[in-house]
């Protein structure tokens, strides 16, 4: 019988390829036009390996931010790889405008953006906890038409697919399976700590959170929503965590079924190509993490 593994990893779909983040280090596999296997390892350290990072709810903020950053050098590289311009050097002004433009878009659409729509409909709601309901109903609404719609494109398809990769091998890793293309393929497509759960969590903890605000005058409605995000994710990031380490209780299965359910709105099945790919991705964080393990 395979024996689970203790260590925990994670990671994302890039351009035709996965990232993956291990203790000490975060791996990339990228497939190239001509069919091979673009790889690339950074180690971690400072922020993302310090004692902070194992602080209940600071630890929160460290992963979105970690999240933040390292994705976007993970994207900025994968997108190098697809041009043929992988020995290229990602510059920290392309990460930090790139950052600033997920930062923007993002508090735009899905924190400020509900903020007007419920304040419109504010006057024919009479009940404060109503009107918070009502804007974490539509920022749902908003995330869900979103992701709906961007899964329609092509190219975003196969970032979907190779998302779906990386569960699978990340799922196979942690059940002790071997990492090989059948094995892997045999596991879910949807996992307990992704990064689509956590935004249906985080929907759901800024209801909680805004309710204890009220209805400030708009301004500082919008202020509030933008400048809670840290906080907001601080507290869904230990609500994942709790989900992910009792994920086969039945009472938690099922609080959290539709965090799994939403993940059919970011993966797809992928092809064995695809499974390759994350497989390299996960090999290569495990070899890194294995090597500086104390003789």
């Amino acid at each position: 019988m395979a024996q689970a593994r203790a260590r925990s990893y994670g990671g994302q779909a890039v351009v035709e390829g996965v990232m993956i983040r291990g203790q000490r280090a975060f791996a990339i596999a990228c497939r190239r036009p001509d069919g091979t296997i673009a790889m690339r390892a950074e180690g971690l350290g400072g922020i993302y390996t310090g004692p902070l990072r194992r602080w209940p709810l600071v630890r929160g903020i460290i992963v979105l931010w970690e999240t933040l950053n390292l994705g976007t050098r993970a994207l900025l590289y994968s997108a190098s790889v697809a041009t043929g311009d992988e020995e290229e050097e990602i510059s920290p002004a392309s990460v930090w405008w790139m950052l600033a433009a997920v930062f923007l878009v993002a508090g735009g659409i899905f924190f400020a953006g509900p903020v007007f729509l419920t304040h419109w409909i504010e006057d024919h709601i009479s009940k404060h906890l109503a009107v918070v309901i009502a804007e974490g109903l539509i920022r749902l609404g908003v995330v869900l038409a979103y992701l709906s719609l961007i899964g329609l494109l092509p190219d975003v398809k196969r970032v979907f697919a190779y998302h779906g990769a990386e569960h699978k091998a990340i799922h196979a890793y942690e059940a002790g399976d071997p990492l090989t293309i059948q094995s892997v393929q045999r596991h879910s497509t949807a996992h307990p700590r992704c990064g689509t759960s956590f935004l249906l969590t985080v929907v759901v903890v800024s209801v909680v959170v805004f309710s204890l605000l009220g209805t400030p005058p708009l301004w500082l409605w919008v202020i509030s929503r933008i400048a809670l995000i840290p906080v907001i994710a601080a507290i869904a990031y230990e609500i994942i965590r709790f989900g992910g380490a009792f994920q086969h209780n039945t009472i938690v299965s099922l609080i959290f079924k539709p965090n799994l359910w939403l993940q059919a709105l970011t993966t797809r099945p992928p092809d064995d190509e695809q499974v390759a790919v994350a497989i390299e991705a996960l090999e290569q964080a495990v070899a890194v993490d294995q090597a500086s393990d104390p003789a």
